[in-house]
C-alpha cells in the first residue's frame, strides 16, 4: 500500500525536524551560559543541557559570617543559570519548528 502523496511528504518533513533536533541537542551540550548574582560575586555557568558546569564565588563571600548570604547567592545563581539555559534551548528549538509550540511534556532527543 502506498501513501498519498501529501503524507509521504509529512513523514519526510518529520524525519527532517527529528534529525535537526538531533543535532541541536548535540550543539546545546556546547553552548553555555553565565548567571551572574550580588553584582557578580557570585557566577553560575550552564550548558544547554541544563546542566551546571561551575560556580565562581568572589573571596570576600568566603567568611564564616557570611554564610547564609552565600548560600541565598548561590540558589539564586544556580536558578537564573537555569533559566538563562532552558531560554537557549526553547530559542534553539523555535528555529527549528517555526515557532510551532510543541506539545506539553513533549521530549527533546537526547535530553
Amino acid at each position: 500500500m502506498t501513501l498519498p502523496k501529501e503524507l509521504q511528504k509529512l513523514f519526510k518533513e518529520v524525519q527532517r525536524i527529528q534529525k535537526r533536533m538531533e543535532e541541536t541537542a548535540k550543539e546545546l551540550e556546547e553552548k553555555t551560559v553565565t548567571a551572574q548574582v550580588g553584582g557578580g560575586m557570585v557566577k553560575v555557568t550552564a550548558n544547554g543541557r541544563q546542566e551546571i558546569l561551575s560556580i565562581e564565588i568572589e573571596e570576600e563571600l568566603l567568611k564564616p559570617e557570611e554564610r547564609d548570604m552565600l548560600q541565598d547567592l548561590i540558589v539564586a545563581g544556580v536558578n537564573e543559570a537555569l533559566k538563562k539555559a532552558k531560554a537557549l534551548v526553547e530559542e534553539e528549538m523555535a528555529k527549528i519548528t517555526g515557532g510551532l509550540a510543541l506539545p506539553p511534556g513533549f521530549k527533546i532527543p537526547g535530553f
